[in-house]
């Protein structure tokens, strides 16, 4: 694990750091901020060829909440706003209502500020666990094209940073990061960075028990 004072990066597969939620003010407004941002590594064939096409990955989490509650949040269906109730809830989640986690959007780029999911302080005391993954969608068969990183941001605290870009694995799909909740006073963060062929593969290690069929964007 690398630390200077601005971020901590998790290097090792099992590293964990944990993040005082108390530290630098008021709980209530430490909003925390997954963040998914990678850019376009092309090989000399295919700059010279121009045949890479845009890379597209996509930012997801598995959660569960205190009461048992387990599903996926992956920005698949997005919705105008953030939502306000429990019927307006979809893949995309709901940031002022229970599931308390919302997915900003789709990025098929990298060029701008990547995908983000946030996590609203408010519910803190009704989340148990997130992991959160990673998979290709197009654009590149190997994470090492992509130069993707995923970075935990609170307020007050430094970033945690997972760095993607330097794996080899040919499977698309990664389980990036597992954040436990402990109450409204802290959170810890583990890095995972295990590789599956999707969804369901990734569910079934981590024992999430749902219901997988095939979908699109």
């Amino acid at each position: 694990m690398a630390i200077n004072l601005n971020k901590i990066t998790l290097e090792k597969q099992g590293d964990s750091h944990k993040i005082d939620l108390t530290k630098g003010g008021s709980n209530s407004s430490k909003e925390i901020v997954i963040n998914l941002n990678w850019t376009q590594k092309k090989g000399l064939w295919a700059s010279l060829t121009k045949s890479a096409s845009a890379i597209d990955l996509d930012l997801g989490c598995f959660y569960e909440l205190r009461d048992g509650k387990k599903t996926v949040i992956d920005g698949v269906q997005f919705s105008k706003g953030r939502g306000g109730a429990k019927n307006q809830l979809t893949r995309q989640g709901c940031y002022t209502d229970r599931p308390w986690i919302w997915h900003t959007g789709d990025d098929r780029s990298g060029a701008g500020n990547g995908e983000n999911i946030l996590v609203n302080p408010q519910g803190l005391a009704n989340l148990k666990r997130i992991i959160v993954y990673c998979f290709i969608y197009e654009g590149v068969a190997k994470w090492a094209e992509s130069n993707a990183v995923v970075t935990v941001k609170v307020s007050g605290n430094p970033d945690i940073v997972v760095e993607m870009g330097k794996q080899s694995d040919d499977r698309t799909f990664c389980a990036i990061a597992e954040i436990l909740f402990e109450g409204n006073s802290s959170i810890t963060v583990k890095k995972l960075v295990t590789f599956h062929t999707g969804h369901s593969d990734c569910d079934k290690i981590y024992n999430w028990g749902l219901k997988w069929s095939a979908g699109s964007k």
